[in-house]
């Protein structure tokens, strides 16, 4: 990569998670105000990114790669399975609305990200481990569908519930 390139990438992906930390809504954070906010035009941002999705997926792949990525201790499969479902849950309260605009960017899905697939085979194994291999592949989407950004945001006008012992909880009903 070109070093002008990786210098422009690493300026806007910096710009737009400053964005995304300081905005309280998914459409604050307009790839004018990332251009703007990382001194570059918009279509540097359109060569670099593709589109505003490209952008979201790059800056949430970063994060994962800075804040996911270390080794869960090696438990039992239910306790394993809590701790990512932990980590996830505070990833993505940390990244509330950079997760919340990937999940409604309308590309489909939000069960299509690198991010997804990697959790859904590490709870599709532990759940296997756990109680078999009969649905195991359900089971783990089932379990992803308690992290989801729209449920977390849900969540916070709700203090009265305890998300991360209903989670554990979650956990040990399915996994044992």
């Amino acid at each position: 990569m070109r070093v002008d390139k990786a210098r422009n990438r690493d300026m806007v992906l910096a710009a737009a998670a400053r964005l995304f930390h300081e905005a309280t809504h998914p459409d604050e954070v307009s790839m004018d105000a990332v251009a703007a906010a990382a001194g570059v035009g918009k279509g540097t941002i359109f060569r670099g990114f593709g589109d505003r999705r490209g952008l979201l997926l790059a800056l949430y792949q970063e994060h994962i790669d800075r804040e996911l990525t270390a080794p869960v201790a090696e438990e039992t499969p239910a306790q394993t399975a809590l701790e990512l479902m932990t980590r996830t849950w505070r990833f993505k309260q940390r990244h509330r609305i950079l997760t919340l605009a990937l999940e409604r960017e309308g590309f489909g899905s939000p069960y299509q990200n690198s991010g997804y697939t990697q959790l859904h085979a590490q709870l599709t194994d532990l759940v296997g481990q756990a109680r078999g291999t009969d649905n195991a592949a359900f089971l783990a989407h089932a379990l992803i569908a308690a992290v989801r950004s729209d449920l977390i945001e849900h969540l916070r006008n709700h203090p009265e519930i305890d998300a991360e012992a209903g989670l554990r909880e979650l956990v040990y009903d399915v996994l044992g």
